[in-house]
């Protein structure tokens, strides 16, 4: 077996032998490299945008967390409220009573 074939793939074994047998060993392993830094160039291009098992329980965290302090904010905003709300009927009914 040749250098090129050691720690292929099944499909990258079939894919050499064909290109083995049409161009020879050499120009067969040159076009294999090619096509693999070709797929890590296009990897690397793209593992920014690739959401990897890290960043998807980095994302949820960070959701939990959101959540959280969404549902802090609302409970402080709704006493807000009813305090605003009671202190304006209070007086507007104590102005009531006035006359």
């Amino acid at each position: 077996m040749s250098r090129y074939a050691q720690a292929m793939s099944a499909l990258e074994l079939k894919v050499y032998e064909i290109f083995k047998n049409k161009l020879g060993e050499k120009e067969a392993g040159t076009v294999i490299e090619y096509l693999e830094a070709k797929a890590e160039e296009k990897y690397q291009q793209k593992k920014d945008v690739l959401l990897t098992k890290d960043d998807k329980i980095e994302l949820v965290a960070k959701i939990e967390s959101t959540k959280s302090d969404i549902v802090k904010w609302m409970f402080a905003f709704w006493i807000g409220s009813i305090g605003v709300i009671s202190a304006i009927m209070i007086a507007l009914f104590n102005a009531y009573l006035k006359h």
